[in-house]
């Protein structure tokens, strides 16, 4: 056996005894330790006694305390983050994708990452206190297209929820056959303030996804579902500047929000919305995109097709979305930017916008993965 085979051996069996380590200690961590029960002490005033050993987002949820997250807990969207003022222990290889040289200093964690083993203090935004948990009922399920779901849920306990434009809610998905456990997905609420006893969400069907499989397949009208919420940073500024929305997909929830609430409020700011697809089948909601242009004198809706199919007869923009933006905006003066869609649309249309000369601080969006 050459010295190369040999080498290749070594390096595979110290990989395998490595790993079959690691697994070792997750199962030894999950059924043999014993942290007991493990204070936490938030913003120097509330204290919560949960059992130790579980991660602190999810001790929290089950305390009524509701920090954001996008990814129900994953480590995958950086959301969940809070500010840890006793010694914790390092940084998680999973934390540190997330976290910024400021935020280290600052001592930023990432709550679903950080598992409890001793008592802990953490500071989290006064406003969190305020978000509450819903139950809700089924009121319909439409079809928008092929692979989009609206989901309209009547408010039951409370009756009301008050939120901004824009915002969004998580979605708790009970156990069933994809998981073993209730978990929380965010979705943006499509639907206007103005309705306060129900909420609108626009669901795309991701294969083997968790929550949208559930939604597709399992939800029904009557069945209840829990939310909390309402959660986010991602609304309509007060000021006098041009708008430009970019979406694509189910990006459309939040932007239909605002839009909705501008026409109903008569805000009179000239607005221009930039939505990609792929082809016909992808687009959706394009009559009440027409019916808004009628009451909000000064907005335009561009959709744009990324890959048209011959028989779609398509006679409007094509292309990505970041090149109908650069055929249309030229200039970044007076203007500010709502964008929400997936991490590489919003990184490329970022790069578009900035190229134009809207400062970075004007560029609003949700990145949801």
């Amino acid at each position: 056996m050459g010295a190369a085979a040999q080498l290749l051996i070594g390096i595979g069996a110290i990989c395998g005894v490595s790993t079959f380590l690691a697994v070792l200690m997750v199962i030894a961590d999950a059924t043999i330790a014993n942290y007991g029960d493990v204070t936490v002490t938030i913003n120097d005033e509330k204290q919560v006694t949960v059992a130790g050993g579980k991660p602190l987002l999810g001790s929290l949820m089950e305390e009524k305390i509701f920090i954001p997250s996008a990814c129900g807990g994953r480590g995958s969207c950086g959301l969940c983050k809070v500010k840890v003022t006793s010694d914790v222990g390092d940084y998680l290889p999973t934390e540190l994708p997330w976290i910024s040289d400021e935020e280290k200093a600052e001592n930023i964690r990432l709550s679903c990452q950080l598992k409890l083993k001793k008592d802990i203090s953490i500071r989290i935004p006064e406003e969190l206190f305020n978000v509450r948990e819903y139950v809700t009922e089924v009121a319909s399920l439409v079809d928008l297209t092929y692979d989009i779901k609206q989901v309209t849920l009547k408010l039951v306990e409370p009756d009301t929820i008050s939120y901004r434009p824009g915002q969004y809610i998580q979605f708790q998905v009970p156990e069933y056959e994809l998981t073993p456990e209730s978990v929380y997905r965010a979705y943006s609420m499509s639907s206007q303030p103005s309705r306060g006893n129900e909420i609108e969400l626009e669901v795309r069907l991701v294969p083997n996804g968790i929550c949208t499989t559930y939604v597709f397949e399992h939800l029904r009208e009557g069945d209840k579902v829990i939310v909390n919420g309402p959660y986010g940073e991602f609304f309509l500024r007060e000021t006098d500047r041009d708008i430009v929305f970019i979406a694509g997909g189910s990006g459309m929830a939040p932007i239909k929000s605002i839009l909705y609430t501008m026409a109903e409020r008569e805000n009179p700011r000239k607005a221009r919305y930039f939505f990609g697809a792929r082809a016909v089948r992808d687009l959706f909601l394009l009559d009440e995109m027409k019916d808004l242009e009628t009451r909000l004198p000064g907005f335009t809706f561009i959709p744009a097709l990324s890959d048209p199919q011959p028989e779609d007869n398509w006679k409007g923009e094509t292309g990505l979305i970041t090149e109908v933006l650069s055929k249309h905006v030229k200039s970044g003066d007076n203007l500010e930017a709502y964008l929400c869609g997936s991490p590489g649309m919003i990184d490329a249309t970022v790069k578009v916008l900035l190229d134009t000369g809207i400062p970075e601080e004007l560029i609003y969006y949700d990145k949801f993965a």
